[in-house]
């Protein structure tokens, strides 16, 4: 044989070796693939169950490894971190009656609505001076009128829950108590996306399971410190003289845009809203 022939045979024997190399490998993946759990029934014949190995035969540490229960991978969402949520607020034992370090500002709040009748024209005079307020919504009304709803959060305002049908809170079980706030919550939540962060017990009346509830539902307790009584329906003037009176920094103002006749609620508004911002006061919301 001549010497330049041997490196050719040695070539032949190299790619004999690594095509039984490959051979072998394919082997192990396709039984892998052929043994895995997927297989079930309608999945076609399973294939000739292999002998059991003795415990200490050759291979058989190997032979557990390579079960795919050994080495599959988790889902990618096993590690992801978990959705956000906000935290829940603690459980007060009275609620806010004003803001404090908003300086000279003021918080306008209606409640009741939305109604079809008198909620747009309010609407419509905060649009026209720039100004954000607080909604707080009976559930029983803004069901039927979630397109307000929409038109509030729009404009910036804050919707609150009022719970569904103005109960007295007090004289309620705690389980109803939850129905009427959860109600409320859950189409507020299907309206805008996002659950209210604010809720306001009907007449002012709290108790212990009102403020529990709430905060299990993310919510934090809202009264007012100006109480313009126009839920008596008494005439305009009176109503924008008990705003101008009781104007000073982080009073919360109480007004309604259902549960009766609103016109002069309406018409008060236009009246007062300006004189506040002339005086030098700014419309807020609080921020959570």
């Amino acid at each position: 044989m001549k010497n330049d022939e041997k490196p050719v045979g040695r070539r032949s024997l190299l790619r004999l070796a690594a095509a039984l190399g490959a051979t072998a490998t394919v082997g192990v993946f396709a039984a892998d693939r052929l043994s895995g759990p997927e297989a079930g029934p309608g999945a076609g014949a399973a294939p000739p169950a292999t002998p059991p190995r003795p415990a200490g035969a050759p291979g058989a540490q190997a032979q557990a490894r390579l079960r795919p229960a050994a080495y599959r991978l988790q889902p990618m969402t096993g590690y992801a971190p978990p959705a956000f949520r906000r935290a829940v607020p603690p459980v007060r034992t009275r609620p806010f009656l004003h803001l404090t370090g908003v300086g000279r500002s003021m918080v306008l709040t209606f409640d009741d609505g939305p109604d079809p009748r008198y909620t747009p024209d309010i609407l419509a005079v905060l649009r026209a001076h720039g100004c954000r307020a607080m909604f707080f919504v009976c559930g029983e009304m803004a069901v039927d009128n979630q397109d307000l709803l929409k038109e509030m959060a729009a404009d910036g305002h804050v919707i609150g829950n009022h719970s569904w049908s103005h109960p007295l809170i007090p004289k309620l079980r705690p389980s109803r108590i939850r129905q009427e706030l959860g109600s409320t919550s859950d189409v507020i939540e299907r309206a805008l996306g996002t659950p209210p962060l604010w809720y306001r017990a009907p007449y002012g009346a709290w108790n212990r399971h009102s403020f529990e509830i709430g905060a299990e539902l993310g919510m934090e307790p809202m009264a007012w410190t100006v109480d313009t009584l126009d839920w008596q329906e008494p005439p305009t003037d009176s109503i924008v003289r008990r705003v101008l009176d009781g104007a000073g920094p982080g009073v919360v103002v109480l007004n309604h845009d259902a549960g009766g006749d609103r016109a002069h609620s309406v018409a008060a508004l236009r009246r007062y809203l300006p004189a506040l911002l002339d005086a030098g006061y700014s419309i807020t919301v609080p921020r959570r």
